[in-house]
């Protein structure tokens, strides 16, 4: 079976652990994921590589690229968190997930110190 890929920075801790705890609640192993610095070509191009630097991405099997919120929100639909993750797909609140994602992105060493208490 294919699987879902997600690409997320290798060199962040708090992307690690969150990595670790989509793979810990993907009972029905949708989704292989690797940092994206370690990617072979095809899938990974230039501009992708680039996008990644910035934030998480997912790669479907259907050959879709999702990124940042909504790649999130597709995670967490298929991994149990269905109908709250539609519901932040709609208008306005996908304006809103996408900004605390970018938030979230620009500071993820707060966040890792916050979620995960790493120091």
């Amino acid at each position: 079976m294919e699987k879902h890929l997600i690409l997320w920075d290798g060199e962040c801790e708090f992307c690690r652990r969150t990595v670790a705890w989509i793979q810990s609640k993907d009972h029905r192993g949708l989704f292989a994921a690797s940092p994206y610095q370690e990617v072979a070509s095809p899938p990974m191009t230039p501009e992708l590589h680039a996008a990644c630097e910035y934030a998480v991405h997912l790669i479907t099997t259907e050959g879709k690229t999702l990124r940042a919120g909504r790649a999130v929100l597709y995670i967490l639909e298929r991994i149990g968190w269905g109908g709250f993750a539609r519901l932040l797909t709609l208008p306005p609140m996908i304006w809103l997930v996408e900004i605390v994602y970018k938030i979230v992105a620009k500071n993820r060493p707060l966040f890792a110190r916050l979620v995960y208490g790493l120091k």
